[in-house]
């Protein structure tokens, strides 16, 4: 009699460890297949949801006034940050009617990246900024490999090498802040700064 119940308990024991196994195993598929549904999902959230070439669109300022131009040949929209991918992007500053606001400026580069509600502009690759000179400031040219521009307070800063020219004045150095409607820009690093004679023209930009 007690063989046979002690037969009986290693069996209910037996039967039981077999159940918590197939339960733990049910239990782990469910959670990997889960994992992998939300892993899906968040792949689907980050494409893209349109793409738009040749594409060109006004970026207006606080005040409802038309600040900037944003083109280039293909904008790709990821909704997941809310940003855009751009390839070859063009980005023009318009001159407000303001006393003292400065004339337009032009940026091209490689590749471009607009996020933060459409406020911050990533310029990268072969970066190239020109303004034209006006009876207030002098011509300006810059060169680098990355920019953010801040259109809604007309700034620009980057953390890489810089060359800059400011009328026949060049100037290089490592890191850049610029403020265009106070005409102030701060250079980084042990930059040089040359000066021709006055009337000679400025060296190119290396």
């Amino acid at each position: 009699m007690r063989k046979k119940t002690a037969h009986r308990w290693r069996l209910s024991l037996t039967m039981l460890l077999f159940v918590l196994v197939a339960l733990g195993t049910f239990w782990l598929v469910e959670l990997m297949n889960q994992s992998g549904q939300e892993m899906q999902a968040d792949r689907h959230r980050n494409e893209p949801d349109y793409i738009i070439e040749h594409f060109s669109f006004v970026r207006m300022n606080q005040a409802g006034q038309p600040s900037y131009i944003i083109s280039g040949d293909k904008l790709t929209h990821l909704p997941l940050d809310d940003s855009s991918d751009i390839e070859l992007p063009v980005v023009r500053s318009l001159a407000g009617k303001e006393p003292g606001r400065q004339p337009p400026m032009q940026m091209h580069a490689a590749r471009g990246r607009v996020d933060r509600n459409n406020s911050r502009v990533r310029l990268d690759g072969d970066v190239n900024v020109e303004r034209s000179a006006s009876a207030a400031s002098r011509a300006m040219r810059l060169k680098t490999e990355s920019l953010t521009v801040f259109p809604d307070d007309d700034t620009m800063e980057t953390a890489l090498p810089v060359a800059l020219s400011l009328g026949n004045a060049t100037a290089n150095g490592v890191g850049m802040r610029a403020n265009n409607a106070t005409r102030q820009v701060q250079l980084g690093g042990r930059g040089q700064l040359l000066l021709p004679p006055r009337g000679a023209p400025a060296p190119p930009l290396k």
